[in-house]
């Protein structure tokens, strides 16, 4: 690799404030706020609007579409031609 031309990749926290939900990982992103993390040291902090803790996909509250209802209520407002 190059020197001097990508970005410091370093340990970052994202938090999901609506799903009381952290995670530490690496990232390149920057941040000016900081947490003080469980290990007792301090980490740049990202918050995030959707997790994997809010997601409906992953906690299993998302919706099932009745996609058939809404052709047959379409075939009966304008026939089948």
């Amino acid at each position: 690799m190059k020197k001097g031309i990508h970005p410091e990749y370093r340990p970052v926290v994202f938090r999901d404030p609506g799903a009381d939900f952290a995670f530490l990982t690496r990232s390149t992103i920057s941040s000016d706020k900081t947490i003080e993390w469980t290990d007792g040291n301090t980490y740049p902090v990202v918050d995030v609007d959707v997790s994997s803790a809010s997601h409906p996909f992953y906690t299993g509250r998302s919706r099932v579409l009745d996609t058939a209802g809404r052709v047959e209520r379409f075939n009966q407002r304008y026939g089948k031609a």
